[in-house]
Protein backbone atom coordinates (compact mmCIF):
# COMPACT_ATOMS: atom_id res chain seq x y z
CA UNK A 1 0.00 0.00 0.00
CA UNK A 2 2.80 2.43 0.89
CA UNK A 3 4.59 1.73 -2.40
CA UNK A 4 1.37 2.24 -4.39
CA UNK A 5 0.60 5.49 -2.55
CA UNK A 6 4.12 6.86 -3.14
CA UNK A 7 3.99 6.00 -6.84
CA UNK A 8 0.61 7.71 -7.29
CA UNK A 9 1.74 10.77 -5.31
CA UNK A 10 4.88 11.23 -7.40
CA UNK A 11 2.79 10.85 -10.55
CA UNK A 12 0.30 13.46 -9.38
CA UNK A 13 3.04 15.93 -8.58
CA UNK A 14 4.94 15.46 -11.84
CA UNK A 15 1.80 15.61 -13.97
CA UNK A 16 0.09 18.65 -12.52
CA UNK A 17 2.55 20.79 -10.56
CA UNK A 18 2.36 24.40 -11.65
CA UNK A 19 3.28 27.64 -9.96
CA UNK A 20 0.55 29.25 -7.87
CA UNK A 21 -0.72 32.33 -9.59
CA UNK A 22 0.47 31.27 -13.04
CA UNK A 23 -1.63 28.94 -15.12
CA UNK A 24 0.22 29.69 -18.33
CA UNK A 25 3.39 28.38 -19.96
CA UNK A 26 6.04 26.17 -18.42
CA UNK A 27 8.44 29.11 -18.73
CA UNK A 28 6.30 31.32 -16.49
CA UNK A 29 5.78 28.42 -14.09
CA UNK A 30 9.52 27.89 -13.78
CA UNK A 31 10.13 31.57 -13.15
CA UNK A 32 7.41 31.77 -10.51
CA UNK A 33 8.63 28.64 -8.76
CA UNK A 34 12.08 30.16 -8.49
CA UNK A 35 10.65 33.35 -7.01
CA UNK A 36 8.64 31.37 -4.46
CA UNK A 37 11.67 29.30 -3.48
CA UNK A 38 13.64 32.47 -2.69
CA UNK A 39 10.91 34.01 -0.57
CA UNK A 40 11.55 34.62 3.11
CA UNK A 41 8.44 33.23 4.73
CA UNK A 42 6.77 35.52 7.29
CA UNK A 43 5.68 34.49 10.78
CA UNK A 44 2.10 33.65 11.65
CA UNK A 45 1.75 37.02 13.41
CA UNK A 46 2.90 38.87 10.29
CA UNK A 47 0.57 36.87 8.06
CA UNK A 48 -2.39 37.42 10.41
CA UNK A 49 -1.76 41.16 10.37
CA UNK A 50 -1.65 41.16 6.56
CA UNK A 51 -4.68 38.92 6.04
CA UNK A 52 -7.14 41.65 6.95
CA UNK A 53 -10.77 40.70 6.34
CA UNK A 54 -11.61 37.32 4.85
CA UNK A 55 -14.44 35.78 2.84
CA UNK A 56 -15.48 32.15 2.42
CA UNK A 57 -16.12 30.62 -1.00
CA UNK A 58 -18.89 28.66 0.71
CA UNK A 59 -21.00 25.77 -0.60
CA UNK A 60 -18.65 25.42 -3.54
CA UNK A 61 -15.58 23.15 -3.50
CA UNK A 62 -16.73 21.56 -0.23
CA UNK A 63 -20.06 20.52 -1.75
CA UNK A 64 -20.83 16.83 -2.37
CA UNK A 65 -23.74 14.77 -3.69
CA UNK A 66 -26.28 14.64 -0.88
CA UNK A 67 -29.69 14.58 -2.57
CA UNK A 68 -30.32 10.87 -2.04
CA UNK A 69 -28.42 10.19 1.14
CA UNK A 70 -27.39 11.62 4.48
CA UNK A 71 -23.79 12.40 5.24
CA UNK A 72 -23.88 10.32 8.42
CA UNK A 73 -25.10 7.12 6.74
CA UNK A 74 -23.51 6.65 3.32
CA UNK A 75 -20.61 4.22 2.95
CA UNK A 76 -18.73 6.05 0.22
CA UNK A 77 -18.90 9.31 -1.70
CA UNK A 78 -21.78 9.28 -4.23
CA UNK A 79 -21.02 10.21 -7.83
CA UNK A 80 -22.58 13.39 -9.16
CA UNK A 81 -23.47 13.79 -12.85
CA UNK A 82 -20.56 13.00 -15.15
CA UNK A 83 -18.15 12.99 -12.18
CA UNK A 84 -16.29 16.15 -13.16
CA UNK A 85 -15.14 18.92 -10.80
CA UNK A 86 -17.87 21.29 -12.01
CA UNK A 87 -20.56 18.73 -11.08
CA UNK A 88 -19.57 19.06 -7.44
CA UNK A 89 -18.59 22.73 -7.48
CA UNK A 90 -22.14 23.68 -8.48
CA UNK A 91 -24.23 21.00 -6.78
CA UNK A 92 -25.19 23.17 -3.79
CA UNK A 93 -26.26 26.11 -5.91
CA UNK A 94 -22.99 27.94 -6.51
CA UNK A 95 -21.97 29.00 -10.01
CA UNK A 96 -18.61 27.92 -11.39
CA UNK A 97 -15.97 30.11 -9.74
CA UNK A 98 -14.24 32.61 -12.03
CA UNK A 99 -11.37 35.08 -11.84
CA UNK A 100 -13.91 37.91 -12.09
CA UNK A 101 -15.67 36.72 -8.92
CA UNK A 102 -12.42 36.83 -6.99
CA UNK A 103 -11.56 40.21 -8.54
CA UNK A 104 -14.79 41.53 -7.01
CA UNK A 105 -13.81 40.22 -3.58
CA UNK A 106 -10.51 42.07 -3.85
CA UNK A 107 -12.25 45.26 -4.97
CA UNK A 108 -14.70 45.05 -2.06
CA UNK A 109 -11.84 45.23 0.45
CA UNK A 110 -11.17 41.62 1.40
CA UNK A 111 -7.60 40.35 1.51
CA UNK A 112 -8.19 36.66 2.24
CA UNK A 113 -10.31 33.95 0.61
CA UNK A 114 -10.97 30.71 2.48
CA UNK A 115 -11.55 27.83 0.06
CA UNK A 116 -13.23 24.91 1.83
CA UNK A 117 -12.61 21.65 -0.05
CA UNK A 118 -14.25 18.21 0.10
CA UNK A 119 -11.35 16.15 -1.20
CA UNK A 120 -13.33 12.89 -1.44
CA UNK A 121 -15.22 13.91 -4.57
CA UNK A 122 -14.12 11.85 -7.60
CA UNK A 123 -11.97 9.66 -5.31
CA UNK A 124 -11.81 5.92 -6.02
CA UNK A 125 -13.01 3.65 -3.21
CA UNK A 126 -9.85 1.51 -3.24
CA UNK A 127 -8.34 2.25 0.16
CA UNK A 128 -5.54 4.43 -1.19
CA UNK A 129 -7.28 7.76 -0.44
CA UNK A 130 -5.79 9.18 -3.61
CA UNK A 131 -7.15 12.60 -4.55
CA UNK A 132 -8.39 12.79 -8.15
CA UNK A 133 -5.88 14.70 -10.33
CA UNK A 134 -8.59 16.70 -12.11
CA UNK A 135 -10.17 17.71 -8.80
CA UNK A 136 -7.00 19.00 -7.15
CA UNK A 137 -6.12 20.81 -10.38
CA UNK A 138 -9.44 22.67 -10.17
CA UNK A 139 -8.67 23.71 -6.59
CA UNK A 140 -5.32 24.96 -7.89
CA UNK A 141 -7.07 27.12 -10.48
CA UNK A 142 -9.11 28.81 -7.77
CA UNK A 143 -6.02 29.31 -5.61
CA UNK A 144 -4.39 30.91 -8.65
CA UNK A 145 -7.34 33.30 -9.03
CA UNK A 146 -6.56 34.52 -5.50
CA UNK A 147 -2.81 34.71 -6.12
CA UNK A 148 -3.39 36.72 -9.28
CA UNK A 149 -5.08 39.37 -7.12
CA UNK A 150 -2.48 39.24 -4.35
CA UNK A 151 -4.98 37.68 -1.94
CA UNK A 152 -4.28 35.06 0.69
CA UNK A 153 -5.86 31.69 -0.09
CA UNK A 154 -6.69 29.31 2.76
CA UNK A 155 -7.28 25.67 1.80
CA UNK A 156 -8.60 23.05 4.23
CA UNK A 157 -10.27 19.63 4.47
CA UNK A 158 -13.97 20.39 4.83
CA UNK A 159 -16.78 17.87 5.55
CA UNK A 160 -14.52 15.04 4.36
CA UNK A 161 -12.85 15.21 7.78
CA UNK A 162 -16.24 14.36 9.26
CA UNK A 163 -16.68 11.44 6.86
CA UNK A 164 -13.28 10.00 7.82
CA UNK A 165 -13.45 10.58 11.59
CA UNK A 166 -16.89 9.01 11.96
CA UNK A 167 -15.80 5.75 10.32
CA UNK A 168 -12.28 5.13 11.64
CA UNK A 169 -10.40 4.68 14.89
CA UNK A 170 -7.73 7.16 15.88
CA UNK A 171 -4.81 5.28 14.35
CA UNK A 172 -6.63 4.84 11.04
CA UNK A 173 -7.55 8.54 11.07
CA UNK A 174 -3.88 9.40 11.52
CA UNK A 175 -2.93 7.23 8.56
CA UNK A 176 -5.64 8.60 6.29
CA UNK A 177 -5.08 12.26 7.12
CA UNK A 178 -1.32 11.82 6.70
CA UNK A 179 -2.01 10.53 3.18
CA UNK A 180 -4.44 13.32 2.39
CA UNK A 181 -2.31 16.17 3.71
CA UNK A 182 0.84 14.72 2.17
CA UNK A 183 -0.81 14.82 -1.25
CA UNK A 184 -2.24 18.33 -0.83
CA UNK A 185 0.98 19.76 0.59
CA UNK A 186 3.18 18.10 -2.03
CA UNK A 187 1.04 19.44 -4.84
CA UNK A 188 1.12 23.02 -3.52
CA UNK A 189 4.56 23.09 -1.90
CA UNK A 190 6.06 25.62 -4.33
CA UNK A 191 3.29 28.16 -3.71
CA UNK A 192 4.20 31.42 -2.02
CA UNK A 193 3.41 32.42 1.55
CA UNK A 194 0.05 33.73 0.32
CA UNK A 195 -1.18 30.12 0.45
CA UNK A 196 -2.07 28.96 3.96
CA UNK A 197 -3.23 25.47 4.93
CA UNK A 198 -5.96 24.90 7.54
CA UNK A 199 -6.08 21.34 8.84
CA UNK A 200 -9.77 20.57 9.20
CA UNK A 201 -13.17 22.16 9.53
CA UNK A 202 -15.50 21.69 12.52
CA UNK A 203 -15.41 17.99 13.34
CA UNK A 204 -12.37 17.42 15.56
CA UNK A 205 -13.77 15.86 18.72
CA UNK A 206 -16.97 14.77 16.98
CA UNK A 207 -18.99 11.56 17.25
CA UNK A 208 -17.91 8.21 15.82
CA UNK A 209 -19.82 5.12 14.72
CA UNK A 210 -19.74 2.25 17.16
CA UNK A 211 -19.69 -1.46 16.16
CA UNK A 212 -23.48 -1.37 15.83
CA UNK A 213 -23.47 1.51 13.39
CA UNK A 214 -24.74 4.04 15.93
CA UNK A 215 -23.05 7.38 16.48
CA UNK A 216 -21.30 7.47 19.84
CA UNK A 217 -20.33 10.69 21.59
CA UNK A 218 -16.71 10.66 22.68
CA UNK A 219 -15.71 11.32 26.24
CA UNK A 220 -13.90 14.61 26.83
CA UNK A 221 -10.63 12.69 27.19
CA UNK A 222 -11.16 10.85 23.89
CA UNK A 223 -12.30 14.00 22.11
CA UNK A 224 -9.27 16.06 23.12
CA UNK A 225 -6.94 13.17 22.31
CA UNK A 226 -8.47 12.95 18.83
CA UNK A 227 -8.27 16.72 18.34
CA UNK A 228 -4.69 17.10 19.53
CA UNK A 229 -3.46 14.01 17.70
CA UNK A 230 -4.95 14.96 14.34
CA UNK A 231 -3.69 18.54 14.57
CA UNK A 232 -0.20 17.16 15.16
CA UNK A 233 -0.71 14.75 12.24
CA UNK A 234 -1.59 17.67 9.98
CA UNK A 235 1.46 19.73 10.93
CA UNK A 236 3.85 16.79 10.64
CA UNK A 237 2.50 15.71 7.25
CA UNK A 238 2.79 19.18 5.74
CA UNK A 239 6.27 19.89 7.08
CA UNK A 240 7.56 16.52 5.82
CA UNK A 241 6.89 17.48 2.19
CA UNK A 242 9.64 20.11 2.24
CA UNK A 243 9.89 23.06 -0.14
CA UNK A 244 8.00 26.12 1.02
CA UNK A 245 5.96 23.93 3.34
CA UNK A 246 8.88 23.87 5.78
CA UNK A 247 7.95 27.38 6.96
CA UNK A 248 4.47 27.89 5.53
CA UNK A 249 1.94 29.25 8.03
CA UNK A 250 -0.50 26.56 9.11
CA UNK A 251 -3.85 26.89 10.88
CA UNK A 252 -4.74 24.20 13.41
CA UNK A 253 -8.41 23.57 14.07
CA UNK A 254 -10.14 23.91 17.42
CA UNK A 255 -12.18 21.21 19.14
CA UNK A 256 -15.43 21.59 17.14
CA UNK A 257 -13.93 25.05 16.43
CA UNK A 258 -15.84 25.89 19.63
CA UNK A 259 -14.30 28.76 21.57
CA UNK A 260 -15.01 27.40 25.07
CA UNK A 261 -13.62 23.95 24.25
CA UNK A 262 -10.65 25.24 22.26
CA UNK A 263 -9.53 27.67 24.96
CA UNK A 264 -9.67 24.95 27.65
CA UNK A 265 -6.32 23.65 29.00
CA UNK A 266 -6.89 20.21 27.42
CA UNK A 267 -6.51 21.68 23.94
CA UNK A 268 -2.81 21.57 23.05
CA UNK A 269 -1.15 23.36 20.16
CA UNK A 270 0.97 20.96 18.07
CA UNK A 271 4.74 20.85 18.21
CA UNK A 272 6.25 22.40 15.11
CA UNK A 273 9.70 22.28 13.53
CA UNK A 274 9.16 25.87 12.34
CA UNK A 275 9.05 28.74 14.84
CA UNK A 276 6.04 31.03 15.10
CA UNK A 277 4.25 29.60 12.07
CA UNK A 278 0.96 28.37 13.60
CA UNK A 279 -2.48 29.93 14.01
CA UNK A 280 -5.58 28.46 15.65
CA UNK A 281 -9.04 28.36 14.07
CA UNK A 282 -12.38 28.80 15.81
CA UNK A 283 -15.80 29.79 14.46
CA UNK A 284 -18.60 32.26 15.23
CA UNK A 285 -17.70 34.43 18.17
CA UNK A 286 -21.43 35.09 18.82
CA UNK A 287 -22.83 31.67 17.88
CA UNK A 288 -24.81 31.04 21.07
CA UNK A 289 -26.50 34.44 20.81
CA UNK A 290 -27.38 33.84 17.17
CA UNK A 291 -29.24 30.62 17.88
CA UNK A 292 -30.99 31.98 20.98
CA UNK A 293 -32.22 35.02 19.02
CA UNK A 294 -30.31 37.57 21.08
CA UNK A 295 -28.50 39.40 18.28
CA UNK A 296 -28.25 43.15 18.84
CA UNK A 297 -28.90 43.02 22.57
CA UNK A 298 -26.65 44.05 25.44
CA UNK A 299 -26.46 40.38 26.32
CA UNK A 300 -25.09 39.68 22.84
CA UNK A 301 -22.42 42.35 23.26
CA UNK A 302 -21.36 41.00 26.67
CA UNK A 303 -21.23 37.43 25.38
CA UNK A 304 -19.19 38.44 22.34
CA UNK A 305 -16.75 40.31 24.56
CA UNK A 306 -16.44 37.32 26.89
CA UNK A 307 -15.66 34.95 24.00
CA UNK A 308 -13.05 37.35 22.64
CA UNK A 309 -11.51 37.59 26.12
CA UNK A 310 -11.17 33.80 26.27
CA UNK A 311 -9.35 33.77 22.93
CA UNK A 312 -7.11 36.66 23.93
CA UNK A 313 -6.07 34.94 27.16
CA UNK A 314 -5.56 31.46 25.67
CA UNK A 315 -3.87 32.49 22.43
CA UNK A 316 -3.45 36.20 21.80
CA UNK A 317 -1.38 36.82 24.92
CA UNK A 318 0.84 33.89 23.96
CA UNK A 319 1.53 35.24 20.48
CA UNK A 320 -0.68 32.67 18.72
CA UNK A 321 -2.87 34.38 16.09
CA UNK A 322 -6.59 33.58 16.05
CA UNK A 323 -8.27 32.78 12.75
CA UNK A 324 -12.09 33.12 12.86
CA UNK A 325 -12.53 30.78 9.89
CA UNK A 326 -16.29 31.33 9.86
CA UNK A 327 -17.85 34.57 11.07
CA UNK A 328 -21.47 35.61 10.53
CA UNK A 329 -21.95 37.79 7.47
CA UNK A 330 -25.72 38.38 7.56
CA UNK A 331 -27.95 38.48 10.64
CA UNK A 332 -31.58 37.61 9.74
CA UNK A 333 -34.29 39.68 11.41
CA UNK A 334 -35.56 36.51 13.10
CA UNK A 335 -32.36 36.18 15.13
CA UNK A 336 -32.52 39.66 16.67
CA UNK A 337 -33.59 40.18 20.27
CA UNK A 338 -36.77 42.00 21.12
CA UNK A 339 -35.84 45.59 21.86
CA UNK A 340 -32.33 45.12 20.46
CA UNK A 341 -29.95 48.04 20.86
CA UNK A 342 -28.32 47.34 17.48
CA UNK A 343 -31.17 46.89 15.05
CA UNK A 344 -29.67 46.10 11.64
CA UNK A 345 -27.46 43.38 10.27
CA UNK A 346 -24.92 45.92 9.03
CA UNK A 347 -24.63 47.55 12.48
CA UNK A 348 -23.97 44.17 14.08
CA UNK A 349 -21.52 43.17 11.37
CA UNK A 350 -19.57 46.37 11.93
CA UNK A 351 -19.49 45.94 15.70
CA UNK A 352 -18.28 42.33 15.60
CA UNK A 353 -15.65 42.90 12.91
CA UNK A 354 -14.28 45.94 14.74
CA UNK A 355 -13.97 43.98 17.98
CA UNK A 356 -12.18 41.11 16.26
CA UNK A 357 -9.79 43.16 14.19
CA UNK A 358 -8.92 45.40 17.15
CA UNK A 359 -7.53 42.26 18.82
CA UNK A 360 -5.58 41.30 15.71
CA UNK A 361 -7.84 38.33 14.98
CA UNK A 362 -8.61 37.36 11.37
CA UNK A 363 -12.39 37.28 10.73
CA UNK A 364 -13.56 35.37 7.65
CA UNK A 365 -17.20 35.87 6.70
CA UNK A 366 -19.18 32.71 6.01
CA UNK A 367 -21.03 33.18 2.74
CA UNK A 368 -22.90 31.16 0.15
CA UNK A 369 -24.00 32.21 -3.30
CA UNK A 370 -26.59 35.00 -3.22
CA UNK A 371 -26.31 35.69 0.50
CA UNK A 372 -23.74 38.45 1.18
CA UNK A 373 -21.66 38.76 -1.97
CA UNK A 374 -23.31 38.36 -5.38
CA UNK A 375 -20.91 36.26 -7.41
CA UNK A 376 -22.67 36.97 -10.71
CA UNK A 377 -22.23 40.75 -10.39
CA UNK A 378 -19.05 40.84 -8.30
CA UNK A 379 -20.64 43.15 -5.71
CA UNK A 380 -21.67 42.96 -2.07
CA UNK A 381 -25.44 42.62 -1.98
CA UNK A 382 -26.27 45.29 0.61
CA UNK A 383 -24.67 48.72 0.06
CA UNK A 384 -24.51 49.23 3.85
CA UNK A 385 -22.53 46.01 4.23
CA UNK A 386 -20.26 47.15 1.42
CA UNK A 387 -19.59 50.37 3.32
CA UNK A 388 -18.70 48.40 6.47
CA UNK A 389 -16.17 46.23 4.62
CA UNK A 390 -14.67 49.14 2.71
CA UNK A 391 -14.25 51.28 5.84
CA UNK A 392 -12.61 48.49 7.81
CA UNK A 393 -10.34 47.62 4.89
CA UNK A 394 -9.14 51.22 4.84
CA UNK A 395 -7.97 50.84 8.43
Amino acid sequence: MRKLFKTVLVGLTALMMGACGSSGSSESASSSEGAAAQETFPTAAAVAKDMGLGWNLGNTMEAYESSNCEKITYEWIPVRGSNKPANYETCWGAPVTTQEMIDGIKAAGFNTVRIPVFWGNMMQNDGSWTIAPEYIARVREIVDYCMNDGLYAVVNIHHFDEFVIRRNDLESCRTIFTKLWSQIAEYFKDCSSKLVFEGYNEYLGGEQFDDKGKLRKLSETEAYLLTNTLNQTFVDAVRATGGNNVERVLIVSGYWTNIDKTTAPAFIMPKDTASDRLMVSVHYVDNEMYWSNQIGSEKWVRYTDSQIALLEKAFGQKGIPVFLGETTSRYPDSNFAAGAKYKTSSECLKLVLEKLTEKGFVPVLWDVSGNFYLRETGKIKDPLDAEVISALAEK
